[in-house]
């Protein structure tokens, strides 16, 4: 347990961002696994692209607070935007 007064004040914003961190990136993880459930349910295109941007959004926010880094964010998208592209049969 810290001593100081301003370790101790360390911890509680360190337990504070911990929790918001986490709940980004729970957010990021449930918008990624909608879109893969939307193709494993062979949803429409609309349907798809609708989630696909939400997931876009969802992670680029992420990527603005800090809760990932910016270029796992990018690889996120590619990779997602990857698989929408060979399900819908267009060019990858």
């Amino acid at each position: 347990m810290p001593n100081v007064k301003s370790a101790k004040k360390r911890v509680r914003q360190t337990a504070k961002r911990r929790l918001r961190n986490k709940s980004y990136k729970t957010r990021v993880k449930n918008s990624i696994k909608k879109v893969l459930l939307a193709i494993e349910e062979k949803q429409e295109k609309e349907v798809l692209n609708e989630l696909l941007s939400n997931a876009f959004s969802v992670i680029d926010k992420a990527a603005k607070k800090g809760v990932i880094h910016r270029n796992n964010a990018n690889r996120k998208k590619a990779r997602l935007t990857k698989r929408v592209k060979e399900y819908l049969g267009e060019n990858a």
